[in-house]
């Protein structure tokens, strides 16, 4: 028997089903254990900052990636883990798809749910992006080709960046410091979040959930933005982006889709690692980079 219904016909049952990808995907351990892995070998491969403070929290750090060439164009990375698990170690590997390419990679790192709010989860990342911009001459990078790109709720990190009004956050920051967001099986629309499992560790009320989905939010900068999709994924997941795609449509800035059949909800970040996967490609052409 069916409960209520408490979200878009979904009872409670159902919406946990749609935002449970580790249900969904019981292998899910196998794929963070692989990004682990090629991270660590990633670490020791490539030279860079590791552990570099961007803020006074001992969570507020970032790892450093630098490119080969001189005045590059920086990718920030934001992990995923539904903002109570995982942490930047998951994602170094994206580096290995980006340094041949002639591009500087951060990796950040953020406090976790429930030690840490909604609001300061998105405010630590746009500090670190701060610090990107304020500090890249001093990496060989370019300030004004910052790019972001987020995976899951990293997704949804990456997109909060773009609606972020920077001269308002920090003195002399300006308005476009980021220069376009791809997100990866983002969350555009936290409120079915704060309406199921997942809120028992984020704990947001309404107004936060309201405050932080980025389908509710203003952008100042016309950004180009990708949402990157498999089609492996729930039902909520494809709404997620169409409801974005929207936003983003209405707006009338610049707007691509990247689907990779085949690809679950995990999987997908795979192909950052690789120069020359589909994803690495769309990503590099999307920061304006040749390939």
């Amino acid at each position: 028997m069916s409960g209520e219904a408490i979200y878009r016909g979904y009872d409670r049952a159902a919406l946990d089903a749609q935002y449970n990808n580790r249900a969904r995907i019981p292998e899910y351990v196998d794929y963070f254990d692989r990004w682990l892995a090629w991270s660590a070998e990633t670490r020791k491969a490539l030279p860079g900052g590791r552990d570099v403070a961007y803020g006074d929290l001992p969570v507020e750090t970032l790892d450093i990636f630098p490119a080969e060439r001189h005045d590059a164009p920086i990718l920030i990375m934001i992990h995923g883990g539904y903002w109570y698990s995982l942490d930047k170690h998951h994602d170094s590997f994206v580096a290995e798809g980006c340094r041949p390419h002639g591009v500087a990679t951060v990796v950040v790192n953020y406090g976790l749910a429930p030690d840490y709010r909604m609001d300061e989860i998105v405010r630590q990342n746009r500090a670190a992006a701060a610090w990107v911009w304020r500090n890249a001459a001093s990496l060989g990078c370019n300030p004004s080709r910052i790019h972001v790109l987020g995976q899951s709720a990293g997704g949804h990190l990456a997109a909060m960046l773009l609606a972020t009004d920077w001269p308002a956050f920090g003195a002399g920051l300006p308005a476009d410091l980021v220069k376009s967001a791809v997100s990866i099986s983002g969350i555009y629309d936290l409120e079915p979040i704060r309406l199921c499992y997942l809120n028992d560790n984020v704990g947001m009320d309404e107004a936060e959930a309201r405050r932080n989905s980025p389908v509710a939010q203003r952008y100042p900068v016309a950004a180009p933005l990708m949402l990157v999709s498999g089609d492996i994924e729930s039902e909520e997941y494809e709404r997620q982006a169409a409801a974005m795609a929207a936003v983003w449509e209405a707006h009338g800035y610049p707007l691509s889709r990247l689907e990779l059949p085949g690809y679950n909800h995990f999987t997908m970040a795979d192909q950052l690692r690789e120069p020359d996967s589909e994803l690495t490609r769309a990503l590099m052409a999307q920061m304006g980079v040749p390939t």
